[in-house]
């Protein structure tokens, strides 16, 4: 039996700023194209897929319409985008769009976040789901992380011979279980009897709140539609013989903030060996020494005595001088590096200038090397007063004088800077 379909894709806004002020952050480029193409890519290439569904809070604009646009036509599959009212949760955006998601009758369909950095074993899940539980059951993608990053994600305890979900608890403030929630879900349409459960209960509360207090509440999550998948819903189904969890062994990360886009950068540029090598940058005669992983847009210039490498991604029309040197970074559409400037964990925003012998440099918020479960830390803005070290970021616009250092810094858009900064926030 042919089985059908329906992908859905939940676009998840969080803090991304300067970089989001120019594009929305599902769109930031990542590895060369933009970060919600990794999740089409995979789902475009899982059999019977039928449609690609994105659901999110953002208001739809020329940006979004043209990437959809080309997405359908590279991957000929159908991409629409869904605008939810309100900002309703994981769960509470598929249910009220629940109409549109089973309009084609599809036995199973894919739900995920958008601001996650994976090798999407789509296909993987589906001959889980087959070999595990009853055929209605529900799969969540789960990976492995140290005890203490663990209590900073959905942790899952399981049956390990079943792989059945037996306790699921969002966030924990002591430790519950090593295995961690990847944001990335396999359903099909009986999901929606369980969440429709939560809406009805979530009605009845807010009758109750508004007899007692007279007025209507006015918060989001007092809305009866804002359903919350983790802590709503696999709470409650865990332990019931319907939730199950396949563990992945290939790489995963959060991409909550700009210097995790480095890291998930950096994950993707290595996959492209074997999902698309044509993607990475080689030393040709002509042209500048590559070192490591690197992706180069076929419209930059890029002087033959640059070194790039390893972890680089040049936007479109990127301009790179003479002995210019650049590591860990992404070069955003337009950027000009004079000569002999210095790049280090660094993300140079849109059309901005760095002068010549400048040097702009980061510290990388990478997870532990000697950990093979270490996470990507989510790291504040501010510790103690003081602004966190992690790395610098160039907003659109910007120009770098000659001979300066700008070191963990982050500096908003349209600034002309005239000297050097150390660990500041130039707004």
């Amino acid at each position: 039996m042919c089985v059908c379909l329906n992908e859905c894709l939940i676009m998840l806004g969080t803090r991304f700023r300067p970089l989001s002020f120019e594009v929305p952050k599902p769109l930031f480029p990542v590895a060369g194209v933009p970060m919600l193409q990794h999740h089409i890519e995979a789902c475009a290439k899982v059999p019977n897929m039928k449609e690609i569904l994105l659901i999110g809070f953002y208001q739809p604009n020329e940006e979004l319409n043209r990437f959809l646009l080309n997405a359908q036509q590279e991957f000929k599959i159908s991409i629409r985008y869904l605008q939810e009212y309100a900002a309703l949760g994981t769960g509470g955006g598929i249910y009220h769009f629940r109409d549109q998601i089973v309009s084609g009758s599809p036995e199973a369909f894919f739900v995920l976040n958008a601001d996650v950095c994976s090798a999407f074993p789509l296909t993987e899940m589906l001959s889980f789901q087959k070999e595990h539980g009853e055929p209605n059951s529900f799969v969540i993608l789960g990976t492995t992380a140290n005890r203490k990053q663990s209590m900073n994600y959905g942790c899952i305890v399981e049956n390990e011979e079943s792989n059945e979900v037996l306790h699921y608890v969002e966030k924990p403030s002591t430790f519950v279980s090593d295995i961690i929630n990847c944001g990335i879900y396999l359903f099909n349409p009986d999901i929606f009897q369980h969440i429709g459960a939560v809406f009805q209960k979530n009605q009845q509360d807010m009758l109750l709140l508004y007899t007692d207090t007279e007025e209507e509440p006015t918060n989001g999550w007092h809305r009866a539609e804002a359903i919350r998948l983790e802590q709503d819903i696999f709470t409650a189904l865990a332990g019931q013989g319907k939730l199950y969890v396949y563990k992945t062994l290939s790489f995963w990360s959060q991409i909550k903030s700009a210097g995790s886009a480095i890291y998930a950068s950096r994950l993707y540029l290595n996959q492209y060996h074997t999902t698309h090598p044509e993607r990475l940058a080689s030393n040709k005669e002509g042209g500048p020494k590559i070192t490591g992983n690197v992706y180069i847009h076929p419209t930059a210039n890029i002087d033959p005595t640059a070194v790039l490498g390893p972890n680089v991604s040049i936007g479109t029309g990127v301009t790179i001088g003479a002995g210019v040197r650049v590591r860990e970074s992404i070069i955003l559409h337009g950027a000009n590096l004079q000569d002999h400037c210095c790049v280090l964990n660094s993300i140079v925003g849109w059309d901005s200038t760095i002068g010549k012998w400048a040097r702009v440099e980061g510290t990388p918020s990478d997870p532990n090397p000697n950990d093979p479960y270490a996470k990507i830390d989510s790291e504040t803005l501010f510790r103690e007063g003081k602004l966190t070290p992690s790395i610098t970021i160039l907003g659109c616009n910007v120009t770098i004088p000659s001979e300066v250092i700008i070191l963990n810094s982050i500096v908003l858009p349209h600034k002309d800077l005239n000297r050097g900064f150390k660990n500041q926030i130039i707004l």
